[in-house]
């Protein structure tokens, strides 16, 4: 049984991230952020569940659609917020925009646009936890077109080989781009080839938090333990294109109307507080006041974008290498 306080956690998290990813649509609709941004509404389950089974000394690395992961692992909305605008008071000191979130306090190692890069990042995290003998486990966040990447097969076979502590989570959002997985994937599901590797294959619907948490909880107890990787593959879907404002999929000609409605009847925040109130954990009334307490965070977080300033041209060249001297 879940506790009523880890689900509580869920609840507020996945909202945070549904809000969090609205605000940047209509602020991305404003011109108030430039460039590609990949929204990650409709696919929170999968990072809450999993994040919310691990420490806060463990590692996650994730990919392009990565403002999800970090808000699930408790990162700082104002910050990333800020990051994404560009401002001096992100992450990276607007330096590395949407694609590049990272807060080593809470284990966000970061991500990257280039795909499948974060999962020898995070296996190498791994590595570092089996050689020091520390206990933190490594999660990597990754999508289906990834998992057809040279990176990710070599990763996942040397995590098995040496039997590190790190969990390989697949957020098969049906898609890369405008590609379907079953167009690029040999096999049925992505976690059959788990198999291949000598670990274990999990396929969970990724619109389920509490199976996402449970699936996290016994990969993590796994890699803790010494037993070493799992793959976890997610059924996920995304409401928003791949992008946004990306003309080659404003056609729609890639996915129906239809098909986009039909995953929005199994949304993943939906699912967790009708459980909730059934199971008489929470009321309407409860849920009302989170996501009021969640959007005037938000509604915070946009406005310390909006006031932080945009870095001077003279820090340009800063932090893109350790000064060996001081």
């Amino acid at each position: 049984m879940i506790s009523k306080e880890k689900q509580l956690l869920m609840l507020e998290r996945m909202i945070r991230i549904r809000l969090f990813e609205s605000a940047v649509i209509e602020c991305h609709k404003a011109g108030e952020i430039i460039g590609a941004v990949h929204t990650y509404i409709g696919e929170e389950a999968v990072a809450v569940g999993a994040c919310v089974a691990l420490n806060d000394d463990d590692y996650i690395a994730g990919n392009h659609r990565s403002h999800g992961h970090p808000i699930a692992k408790g990162g700082d909305i104002s910050k990333a917020m800020a990051e994404i605008f560009g401002k001096e008071g992100g992450y990276c000191k607007g330096k590395g925009g949407s694609m590049h979130l990272a807060d080593f306090s809470i284990g966000i190692l970061g991500e990257s646009g280039i795909v499948a890069s974060s999962v020898p990042i995070a296996v190498g995290a791994a590595l570092a936890a089996k050689i020091k003998g520390e206990k933190f486990v490594s999660m990597v966040f990754f999508g289906d077109g990834a998992s057809n990447q040279g990176a990710c097969h070599e990763s996942m076979n040397l995590a098995a080989l040496w039997d590190l502590p790190v969990i390989f989570v697949c957020e098969n959002n049906q898609f890369a781009v405008t590609t379907s997985y079953k167009d690029s994937v040999s096999a049925e599901h992505v976690s059959d080839r788990a198999s291949a590797y000598g670990m274990p294959g999990l396929l969970i619907d990724g619109q389920d938090a509490l199976a996402m948490y449970e699936a996290t909880e016994e990969a993590v107890s796994r890699a803790r333990n010494g037993d070493g990787p799992t793959l976890i593959e997610g059924l996920t879907y995304r409401y928003e294109d791949h992008s946004l404002g990306l003309a080659a999929v404003r056609r729609g000609a890639y996915r129906t109307d239809e098909e986009v409605e039909k995953w929005k009847k199994k949304d993943p925040i939906d699912l967790l507080k009708e459980k909730m109130i059934t199971q008489n954990l929470i009321t309407d009334s409860e849920v009302e006041k989170i996501t009021e307490n969640e959007r005037k965070y938000v509604e915070d977080a946009v406005e310390f974008a909006r006031t932080s300033p945009y870095p001077d041209p003279s820090q340009l060249f800063d932090d893109l290498w350790s000064d060996p001297i001081n």
